[in-house]
């Protein structure tokens, strides 16, 4: 084990490149990153060579923000992971011109896991309905990657440290969301289709089209359409379903008001 002190992203020490404006909320950007990304690059040890190896995989969320991952025993990155657990992800949002300026990403480290959790299961399929198609082969299976260490960075000068218990969420009193997650997101997407699209569209300035939920969480709502992914946070941690109604209601008739 090469890790320092049970961190997977050994801290610097001195900060290199100046200091990131107060404007820059590294752990409200490594939250987000992590709930918008549909696929990330996957860096795996090969076990024979050392040497890694970075494949394309889709990622999904379980409600803390865990990563979660459905691979096949026939990929490569798949038997470096039998061999040794230890791997990353980069999430990332590309921004317009020099993408090492404008753009976000958060390299997330740990050790992927594999994991039978039919809410993990379903989070998963929520976000990529195409698995389906393959997700019962033998030779697939869920993972969950157990955040180690999280390194973000919004471009120049807006790198960070930052803990893993800052981006994960603490679930402790919310097991009547957990519990009406999959009903709810299920209602609004058969029942506020409208207002689906209206939140999309009027809180965070994303193209019309069919948007539908995917998922939710205390912090926030999960949103997709086509190939785009969007984040709605709420105003305040919800923990309950009558909060969480009370929430989605309030976001509706502010998004409805909104020019």
């Amino acid at each position: 084990m090469s890790e320092v002190e049970g961190q997977a992203i050994t801290p610097r020490g001195v900060e290199l490149g100046g200091t990131a404006p107060d404007s820059f909320d590294a752990v409200a950007m490594a939250r987000e990153l992590l709930r918008i990304a549909r696929t990330a690059p996957l860096a795996t040890l090969d076990p024979a060579s050392g040497f890694p190896l970075s494949t394309l995989v889709n990622v999904a969320t379980d409600v803390d923000g865990t990563p979660l991952l459905l691979l096949s025993k026939l990929a490569l990155h798949t038997r470096n992971l039998d061999a040794d657990p230890r791997c990353s992800i980069l999430c990332f949002a590309l921004g317009k011109g020099d993408p090492m300026a404008n753009s976000k990403r958060v390299s997330v480290a740990g050790r992927a896991l594999r994991t039978d959790d039919s809410r993990a299961r379903r989070r998963f399929l929520a976000r990529h309905p195409k698995s389906k198609l393959y997700i019962d082969f033998p030779d697939f299976s869920l993972f969950r990657l157990e955040v180690s260490g999280l390194h973000p960075n919004g471009g120049f000068a807006r790198a960070a440290e930052i803990a893993t218990g800052d981006v994960l969420l603490d679930l402790t009193g919310c097991d009547a969301l957990i519990e009406a997650e999959e009903g709810a997101v299920a209602h609004m997407n058969e029942d506020h289709a409208e207002a689906l699209a209206l939140y999309a569209t009027r809180l965070l300035g994303e193209p019309e089209g069919r948007w539908r939920a995917t998922g939710l969480d205390p912090e926030g709502l999960d949103l997709v359409c086509g190939d785009a992914a969007a984040r709605l946070v709420f105003p305040e941690r919800v923990t309950s379903p009558g909060a969480l109604r009370a929430a989605l209601v309030a976001l509706a008739q502010k998004a409805r008001a909104a020019a």
